[in-house]
């Protein structure tokens, strides 16, 4: 059986500059937990601690927008995602404390070395966690195994590779999956970004290969170019004799009923989002570099080539800032 994870709570909040209201967040926890998803994803779209000037203030804290969801969840687990840096050891016991079921710790796909501690603290007091692995695209399946035990290692239940920037393409995708599980002993997971419009085509590449937990959000709503849409996801995993709770009806009465309350319309594929992709940038990294391109009055296509030869990583907005000056400047 697979698990779907719906990450609409939290990477949708990047399509909407981190304003997902505790209005939204009751009404939609409820129908996601009605239409039966395994996970539900909240909070700020860089996680727990990180709202602020830099990347964008929420309108309610964590805690509150974790008890929101909390008290409309009956059966799906509700978890969220936590950088380090950008939260503290406090906001993962504050989450916990607040009704938290599953904690997913995100590094760097070469840094999971970082995450480790927190990944211990919370499997060591009985709760899960899992390893999420974000850009995951810049490292080799050797590379990425290696960091996946360093999770697993940790008390991770689950490692969960990111392709943040929606660069990958199936056949990556497919020996990437392929090489994590068989060689561990935890679930392997995978979270789609549809830069190249390949989101849904890599998510069955993942389960083909192996995986057992595949992260989407309803009407891909999610950054740059969106997410998996869970819905489509749903129908394709369905059509292909692959079993989840979830039904697929219900998913697209959930899609449905979300216009009028959370998401208007679909993402689409900007040329932004495919020089995002190309570039192996970070897919929330659009609207900071489209900004700093106006502001500083420099070409949006130098200012993508510029950042991909800086191999940016996600947590790196003050980057973007400093080369659209150094390419003013000239």
């Amino acid at each position: 059986m697979l698990l779907l994870s719906d990450c609409s709570l939290r990477d949708g909040n990047h399509a909407v500059k981190h304003q997902i209201t505790i209005d939204q967040i009751v009404r939609y926890a409820a129908d996601a937990d009605n239409a039966a998803v395994d996970l539900i994803e909240v909070g700020h779209g860089n996680g727990l601690g990180a709202s602020s000037a830099l990347l964008g203030r929420t309108p309610a804290t964590d805690g509150e927008l974790l008890r929101a969801a909390r008290d409309s969840i009956k059966n799906s687990k509700l978890s969220a995602h936590f950088i380090p840096g950008f939260g503290r050891q406090s906001d993962i016991d504050r989450a916990f404390d607040n009704g938290l079921d599953v904690l997913r710790v995100g590094t760097h796909c070469t840094e999971a070395n970082i995450g480790t501690r927190y990944i211990s603290s919370v499997a060591s007091k009985g709760r899960e966690a899992y390893g999420v692995l974000m850009m995951s695209h810049m490292a080799t399946e050797h590379k990425l195994l290696q960091q996946a035990r360093l999770c697993a290692d940790a008390g991770a239940t689950a490692v969960v590779l990111m392709d943040s920037a929606g660069s990958s393409t199936p056949d990556v995708v497919s020996k990437k999956v392929t090489h994590l599980v068989a060689n561990l002993q935890i679930q392997v997971g995978f979270h789609a970004h549809n830069n190249l419009g390949l989101a849904i085509a890599n998510s069955m590449a993942a389960v083909s290969a192996g995986a057992t937990i595949l992260d989407g959000t309803i009407k891909g709503f999610g950054a740059g170019a969106g997410n998996a849409p869970i819905e489509v996801l749903a129908a394709v995993l369905e059509r292909t004799g692959h079993q989840t709770i979830a039904k697929t009806s219900n998913l697209l009465k959930l899609a449905r009923s979300t216009t009028e309350y959370l998401v208007a319309r679909a993402p689409t594929i900007d040329y932004t989002n495919v020089l995002s992709g190309a570039a192996g940038l970070f897919s929330g990294y659009v609207p900071h570099i489209e900004s700093a391109s106006e502001i500083y009055q420099v070409d949006i296509f130098m200012l993508f080539e510029a950042l991909a030869k800086r191999k940016l990583v996600a947590g790196q907005e003050d980057i973007i800032i400093e080369e659209a000056a150094r390419l003013q400047a000239g």
